[in-house]
């Protein structure tokens, strides 16, 4: 995955931003927040459905990719398609990390690290008020 996506980007004013999403949604999704671990929506959730960015509704992840890597978040080793997450490199906090976004309204989602299961041995660990879960999909 690279730094652009090949779908419409989503653009909105951080008015608009923070009318459409909760305060602890806006921090982590437009200001590249994190939930401490072990308290945000789905780590421990492992119902059959469609993970969706709760800023475009954009599918991201699908629940048959979803893994318990015991970090407190909800992890995935795979996203629906190459378009849904973009890459971006993440030098804060003094690490070199992989930061996921939103490919199409470039949501700040969380990180994605090389140790996860096969078959990709990635691990999308993803903020769970970054995103909406569809049951059922």
């Amino acid at each position: 995955m690279s730094e652009t996506a090949t779908t419409a980007k989503i653009h909105k004013t951080d008015a608009e931003w923070k009318e459409q999403l909760t305060p602890e949604q806006y921090r982590i999704t437009r200001q590249h927040g994190t939930e401490r671990a072990f308290t945000g929506p789905y780590w421990d959730s492992f119902e059959t459905g469609l993970y969706r960015c709760v800023g475009c509704n954009a599918p991201l992840f699908r629940s048959d990719t979803k893994f318990d890597a015991g970090c407190g978040w909800p992890s995935y080793f795979e996203a629906v398609s190459p378009e849904a997450v973009i890459e971006h490199r993440d030098t804060s906090h003094g690490m070199v990390r992989t930061e996921i976004r939103c490919g199409s309204c470039d949501a700040h989602l969380g990180h994605v690290f090389p140790d996860g299961p096969p078959p990709t041995g990635l691990r999308y660990c993803i903020n769970g008020h970054s995103m909406v879960f569809e049951p059922g999909k």
